[in-house]
């Protein structure tokens, strides 16, 4: 099975950059969307090129903004939106699909903003999401993939020191927050198959950032650890443009 994670930075801005080929050129089975900025018709009406997907979304209140979508070959058991809390549903940041096997959680992680702003909320939301993995987690399973907003080592970004404590997504509260998930008995399975290989899952628009290989690895396929061992390979794929991120994923048999 292939999972494949990706940040489109908005679906219908992406669909005009060769999205249906690339998405056809991956061949996955599951494809798990962030940042689609779309209601559920306008991304219906994105994907209409793209065949053989059933399309679940979960779309934030405000328009343009956030928003994550699952494609998948196979028909879930259950589709299930959110994480249970008022104060963390109103932005389409999760969706689940349950499997016979294991759940397939989709996350954008809320962004600790510029000059920090949202850093108390980031705190208080990778606190409650990692309880809501927890939960899952005594169920089956689990298989959580997407933008978490973090570069958890300085092997995950290019320029480590002057962005540690300064730029949102590495700091050392949210590097302590995904250290906790890890914790909890999620692995990491870029890291795990690869833990000296450095490479980047998003760059700045400014500065050349791409072309220069100046990036930030804040997309994460995590996997229960007693699915660790069934993962055959995880990877990241820098070659597929589209978005200022780029896909990542894993080969998984069951």
């Amino acid at each position: 099975m292939k999972i494949i994670s990706w940040n489109v930075n908005g679906v219908r801005a992406v669909q005009s950059k060769g999205f249906a080929e690339t998405l056809a050129l991956l061949d996955a089975d599951c494809i798990l969307l962030q940042e689609t900025k779309a209601q559920a018709d306008q991304i219906d009406k994105a994907l209409e090129g793209i065949n053989g997907y059933r399309i679940y979304s979960n779309c934030a209140e405000r328009k343009g903004y956030s928003g994550v979508t699952i494609l998948s070959k196979q028909e879930p058991l259950q589709v299930i939106s959110d994480i249970g809390i008022i104060e963390h549903d109103q932005e389409g940041r999760v969706i689940v699909a349950e499997f016979e096997h294991f759940f397939l959680l989709n996350v954008y992680v809320p962004n600790s903003g510029e000059a920090l702003a949202r850093l108390d909320y980031r705190q208080t939301w990778d606190r409650e999401f990692l309880a809501y993995c927890q939960q899952l987690q005594k169920k089956k399973p689990l298989i959580a993939c997407g933008d978490f907003n973090v570069a958890h080592q300085e092997i995950d970004i290019a320029r480590p020191k002057p962005n540690y404590n300064k730029s949102a997504g590495y700091t050392q509260v949210e590097i302590d927050g995904f250290s906790r998930f890890l914790d909890a008995g999620l692995v990491d399975t870029f890291r795990h198959f690869h833990p000296d290989t450095v490479a980047y899952s998003w760059w700045s628009f400014r500065g050349g950032a791409r072309a220069r290989n100046v990036g930030w690895r804040i997309d994460y396929v995590l996997t229960s650890k007693a699915l660790a061992g069934k993962v055959k390979q995880a990877f990241i794929l820098p070659e597929i443009h589209g978005s200022d991120h780029c896909p990542v994923g894993i080969e998984i048999d069951f």
